[in-house]
C-alpha cells in the first residue's frame, strides 16, 4: 500500500464539546443560587429580641373597657303574678320607640276570661240563691209573728179562766189551770222555734252573701288579672326586649334568642325593659383584677363611637357582681352619663376611660414586660449578649404599664420572652443559648 492510501484509527479529541460546557456553567450558576437562597435563609432565622429599659417617673394609671350605653333607671315589663304559664300574643320589636299608656306586651288572656265567665256564672247563682234566703227569712218571720200573737193570745184567754176558779167546780178548776200551763209550755216552745228559725235563716242569708262576695272578689281578680297582661309604658324611651330563659338559669357564654310573639314566660319573668332616657347610663365590662381599684362615684371619661367629636363624663353609680368563667373573670359596672345629648340611641357602643391612681416617682415598664409564673413575678433582664430572669415586686398594673421595685431604673428588659422566641430558632443559629433562668 503506498503512502497516499494510507489510513490511521480517528482519535477523539481532548478538548470538552460545546454541550458539555454549557452543562458545566448552568451547574455553576445553580449552586450560586443555592448558596445565597441557603444564606439568606439563615439570615431570616436570626431572632431580635425587643427590649425596652426601666423608667422612673411620675405616672397615671387608667382604665379603658368598651362600653355599651343604656338608659338609666329602666323600668322591667314583667309577666303578672297569675300562677300558670302565659303565652305573648303581641310584643313590640327592640328599638320601638312608645310613649306613656302605649302597649308593650300583650298576653294571651283566654284562661282569665274563662275564670271571669265563671265567677259571674257563680255571682248570678249567688245572688238568685240569696235572694230566695232573703224571701224565705220574710215568709218565716210573718209565719213566725202570727204564731207567737196566738200564743200569747191563747196564755192570756188562759189566765181569764183560770181567774174563775173560786167559783167553778174543782174538775173544772183543775183543767183550766192545765190549759193555762199547756198555753204557756207552746209560748215558750214556739218562742225558742221562732229563735232557731231565726238564727237558721240568717245563717242561710250570710252564707248566699259569702257566695256572692266571693263571686265579686273573683270577677274583680279576672279582670285584674286580664288586665295586668296587658304591659303598658309608664314613660317614654325605647323597647327593649329581654332574652328568652324559660328555665331560668343559662351557661357563661350561652347566647340565648330574645323574646318573640308564640313564647311562653312563666309569672314574674321579665319581658322587656323601657329604659328612662333622660337618666343615661354606660355599662362596662371590667376584668376582676381592675375590682379593687374601682369604687362609687370615681369620674369617668367617655366616647361614643357614633359621637366620637363630643367628649361625654360620668360617675360611677353601681358594681355589679363578679361572674364569668374561671379564665374570663369579670364585673358589670355602671357609669352614669352627666352630659348627654339628645342624639343618644340605646345600645350604642362606647370607650370609657377612667384614670385610678396618680403615682410619683415609680419605676414602671410596659405591661407586657412583666412575666408571672409559678408564684413568681419577674422580668428578663439583658446581661451582656444574654437574658437573665430578675425577681422584682409588682406594685400596681393596668392593661399598658406596670408600677415594679426591686430593678435599677435604665435597665434593660425583654419585651417578649426570650426562651419562647429561641425556640423557634434554629440551635445552630441561636444567639440566645446563654438565656438563664
Amino acid at each position: 500500500m503506498s503512502a497516499a492510501t494510507q489510513t490511521h484509527p480517528i482519535v477523539p479529541s481532548r478538548k470538552f464539546p460545546l454541550r458539555a460546557l454549557l452543562w458545566l456553567f448552568s451547574i455553576a450558576i445553580l449552586a450560586g443560587l443555592g448558596f445565597w437562597s441557603v444564606r439568606s435563609f439563615t439570615l431570616t432565622k436570626e431572632v431580635v429580641i425587643p427590649t425596652v429599659k426601666v423608667r422612673r417617673g411620675d405616672l397615671s394609671l387608667a382604665l379603658t373597657a368598651r362600653a355599651e350605653l343604656r338608659g338609666g333607671d329602666a323600668e322591667t315589663l314583667a309577666a303578672p303574678m297569675t300562677g300558670g304559664e302565659q303565652h305573648i300574643t303581641s310584643l313590640l320589636k327592640p328599638g320601638d320607640q312608645v310613649k306613656p299608656g302605649d302597649t308593650v306586651v300583650q298576653l294571651n288572656t283566654s284562661e282569665q276570661e274563662f275564670k271571669l265567665k265563671e265567677a259571674e256564672s257563680d255571682l248570678a247563682e249567688a245572688e238568685q240563691h240569696l235572694a230566695q234566703a232573703k224571701a224565705q227569712n220574710a215568709a218565716d218571720s210573718e209565719d213566725d209573728a202570727y204564731a207567737l200573737s196566738k200564743a200569747k193570745s191563747d196564755v192570756l184567754l188562759a189566765e181569764l179562766d183560770v181567774r174563775k176558779n173560786p167559783i167553778k167546780a174543782a174538775i173544772e178548776a183543775k183543767q183550766n189551770d192545765l190549759a193555762l200551763k199547756a198555753a204557756k209550755d207552746k209560748l215558750a216552745q214556739l218562742e225558742a222555734n221562732i229563735g232557731n228559725r231565726k238564727t237558721t235563716n240568717t245563717a242561710a242569708v250570710a252564707i248566699q252573701e259569702a257566695a256572692r262576695t266571693k263571686a265579686l272578689e273573683a270577677i274583680k281578680t279576672a279582670r285584674q288579672n286580664i288586665e295586668s297582661m296587658t304591659l303598658k309604658a309608664h314613660h317614654a324611651g325605647y323597647v327593649s326586649v329581654k332574652q328568652s330563659n324559660p328555665q331560668g338559669f343559662m351557661y357563661s357564654g350561652m347566647t340565648l334568642p330574645l323574646l318573640q310573639v308564640g313564647d311562653s314566660v312563666n309569672p314574674g319573668m321579665p319581658i322587656a325593659e323601657i329604659p328612662n332616657l333622660q337618666n343615661w347610663e354606660v355599662v362596662a365590662r371590667m376584668d376582676e383584677l381592675d375590682r379593687g381599684h374601682v369604687s362609687l362615684g370615681d369620674k369617668a371619661d367617655i366616647t361614643v363611637i357614633a359621637a366620637p367629636t363630643h367628649k361625654f363624663h360620668g360617675h360611677v353609680k353601681d358594681l355589679g357582681g363578679t361572674t364569668g368563667a374561671f379564665w374570663d373573670r369579670h364585673f358589670e359596672c355602671k357609669i352614669a352619663l352627666d352630659d348627654p345629648i339628645p342624639e343618644l340611641r340605646p345600645g350604642m357602643s362606647a370607650v370609657v376611660l377612667m384614670t385610678t391612681d396618680e403615682m410619683r416617682n415609680v419605676l414602671w415598664i410596659p405591661a407586657q414586660a412583666l412575666f408571672e409564673e409559678g408564684g413568681r413575678t419577674f422580668v428578663y433582664s439583658r446581661s451582656g449578649k444574654s437574658f437573665v430572669t430578675k425577681d422584682v415586686k409588682l406594685l400596681r398594673r393596668n392593661e399598658t404599664r406596670a408600677v415594679i421595685d426591686g430593678i435599677g431604673q435604665g435597665q434593660e428588659v425583654a419585651l417578649s420572652n426570650p426562651l419562647e422566641l429561641a425556640k423557634k430558632k434554629d440551635s445552630t443559629a441561636n444567639p440566645l443559648q446563654s438565656v438563664q433562668k
